[in-house]
């Protein structure tokens, strides 16, 4: 029988910890192995644990850890297509082939996740708006199905099992491989111009007027203000600066950082009160404030990760852990929506630590991805108990009430009468998932929460 370790796990947010079974297989042919075996009732892979709800722990079954599973296995430098096993991180892609002129064709706020999460997600970025989401980049894949068989899949070959797999969360099976099409850059820094908004009506109105033109779009946004400021915030667009166009200390190795990142860790728990409203409210006027209309050259790692820069930055919350919460909603709603969350949210005493919103482009084929066209807004909401949950059904029926719906990567808490009412291909989903998995043996903590799997 294969070997595992009974652990407490979580996700990102800390806000549910679950004693699951964990496999760490060493190859691919490991984890044909873990299923065959059968030892526990269910299974769910799991990369390096960065969506932030129960999407990738299961209370109680098995996790396949596939973070071993990170090699790379071709790579064409005329098409700048490369093959890989889906525990290869962003990161590594990153240091691999950027220095040879690649960059990822959509990524979303952290480079510590893996292929396999990647896609399972369908990740999207500050690009959706023109680009669309990760899948469109995904040239193929392999799955580990439930019946212990290794299918390919793409858009053109067994394309439902494909758009079940890529925003389907783990369900349909182990991605094993994948081959993706890297995006050709000539330099390491982004051209950025900032711009600030005073209000939401501001804010959306700059993204109609200019989002089309910029391959990157991306907004922070002060939940905390109120009035005539409702929404204030920063706007940053920008696209990947050829190397020409770079300022004279840079241009000798374009595709190398000048300065290599900062990396700091928070090494424990913040205590509860220290992301207080206080702190919070300061932390924005601070940030509103240093922030001119102006462009800037920017480095990728700074542009795109943040607060990647700050390692276990989620502890930052607390032992109580705290909530992500990305709501979309269309275009022609979407002013109503986010006025309705922004106006909740500050009226609650639960501040928002970080809130970003990006307008998003036409929908993919996933029938279980993310965006459609609209904005979305996401929020970091620590656990404040009861407080939060009163808050959390606040928001959820704000956005029943204006067409939009919530993100399964950063879900936590969600219904399943809400899941199903904002996700209308469900039902296709599970008859696909009914075909690769005849005998229900991947699952996870969230599938049941949302009833896409029956609970045994």
């Amino acid at each position: 029988m294969a070997r595992s370790v009974t652990q407490d796990i979580s996700g990102w947010g800390n806000f549910t910890v679950e004693s699951c079974q964990l496999f760490r297989p060493e190859k691919l042919g490991d984890v044909r192995h873990i299923l065959a075996d059968g030892g526990q009732p269910t299974y769910v892979a799991r990369g390096l644990g960065r969506s932030y709800g129960d999407s990738a722990t299961n209370a109680g079954a098995g996790v396949i850890l596939g973070e071993r599973l990170d090699r790379l296995l071709a790579f064409d430098p005329l098409t700048g297509e490369l093959e890989c096993e889906a525990g290869v991180s962003l990161a590594e892609i990153i240091n691999g082939f950027l220095p040879r002129g690649f960059f990822l064709p959509v990524t979303p706020g952290t480079k510590f996740v893996t292929v396999g999460g990647a896609i399972a997600a369908d990740v999207h970025g500050k690009n959706h708006h023109v680009e669309g989401t990760l899948s469109k980049f995904v040239r193929g894949l392999t799955l580990l199905d439930g019946t212990g068989r290794i299918i390919r899949c793409s858009h053109d070959e067994d394309p439902d099992a494909f758009w079940a797999t890529v925003g389907g969360m783990g369900l349909t099976g182990v991605i094993l491989t994948a081959r993706i099409q890297l995006l050709r850059v000539s330099s390491a820094y982004v051209g950025v111009d900032y711009r600030r908004a005073a209000n939401l009506d501001h804010a959306l109105e700059l993204f109609g007027d200019e989002d089309q033109a910029v391959r990157y779009s991306v907004a922070w946004i002060d939940c905390l203000a109120k009035g005539a400021s409702l929404g204030r915030s920063v706007l940053m667009r920008g696209d990947h600066l050829p190397a020409a166009d770079l300022p004279d200390h840079l241009k000798a190795n374009p595709l190398t950082l000048a300065r290599r990142p900062r990396t700091k860790s928070i090494p424990f728990n913040f205590p509860g009160w220290a992301l207080n409203r206080l702190a919070v409210r300061t932390f924005n006027k601070l940030f509103y404030a240093k922030h001119k209309d102006e462009r800037k050259v920017v480095d990728y790692d700074a542009f795109f990760y943040p607060l990647d820069g700050i390692l276990h930055w989620n502890r930052m919350y607390g032992k109580r852990g705290f909530v992500q919460y990305q709501a979309l909603f269309p275009t022609d709603r979407s002013r109503q929506g986010l006025r309705e969350l922004l106006e909740l949210l500050s009226s609650s005493g639960i501040g928002s630590f970080l809130a970003v919103l990006k307008s998003t482009g036409a929908a993919g084929k996933g029938f279980l991805s993310y965006p459609f066209e609209g904005h979305t807004l996401a929020l970091d909401l620590p656990n404040r108990g009861a407080r939060l949950s009163e808050l959390l059904a606040q928001l959820d029926a704000a956005v029943l009430k204006h067409g939009g719906r919530l993100y399964l990567a950063k879900d936590s808490c969600m219904s399943a009468e809400t899941f199903a009412a904002t996700y209308p291909l469900l039902g296709r989903f599970k008859e696909v998932k009914n075909r690769l998995d005849p005998n229900h043996r991947f699952a996870s903590t969230q599938a049941r929460r949302l009833g896409i799997v029956e609970v045994a």
